[in-house]
């Protein structure tokens, strides 16, 4: 898939103040029907504000009718083949990331309130912890999608919590120390 537009416009945050441009429409079209693409601009002359190529079709303006057509003759699967599910194996793996957040979530309280001084601990432990929780942890679902949207990869929002991660995993090995010979009261 190829997107050839001008005018191409960035919503993260998106609001009545929102314009969309045909060229909006043409990418959020292509997210949300979960198809990777790419961007390039218009030959100059062009008279049109957005170009898709799907295949051998191409398909000039936006046309929500022509996009759809153009992918159903290239036989793109409108929904999920529900049938292709393996429905224990998900319920498995579900199970197993649980367990693993459950490992984690357990000593998680234990470690941070020794990672502080008895007198600021409930403030120094609660503030990162809800920071992370509330600001990285929230925006995941939009940053990411906003990240898709942006580049056409529908892998490239996975890059933010791969990010995040190895941001805690530097921080944390260069910052933390261990605090079990250190009295209560320091």
């Amino acid at each position: 898939m190829n997107v050839q537009a001008r005018d191409c416009n960035f919503h993260i945050f998106v609001g009545p103040w929102s314009k969309f441009s045909d060229c909006d429409r043409a990418k959020d079209f292509l997210t949300k029907a979960g198809l990777s693409f790419t961007t390039s601009e218009l030959p100059a002359g062009s008279a049109d504000n957005v170009v898709m190529k799907v295949g051998p079709t191409e398909v000039k303006g936006w046309n929500e009718g022509a996009y759809k057509k153009a992918l159903a003759d290239l036989k793109y699967p409108t929904t999920a083949d529900k049938k292709a599910i393996n429905y224990p194996m998900t319920v498995l793996i579900l199970f197993i990331m649980m367990i693993y957040v459950t490992m984690v979530y357990g000593p998680i309280a234990a470690f941070l309130v020794e990672l502080f001084p008895t007198k600021i601990r409930y403030t120094s432990m609660s503030l990162p912890y809800h920071i992370g929780n509330g600001w990285f942890g929230g925006m995941l679902p939009l940053l990411a999608t906003a990240m898709v949207a942006a580049t056409g990869d529908i892998y490239y929002g996975l890059w933010y919590p791969i990010v995040v991660a190895l941001m805690t995993f530097v921080i944390g090995a260069l910052f933390l120390r261990d605090n079990k010979d250190r009295s209560l009261q320091e």
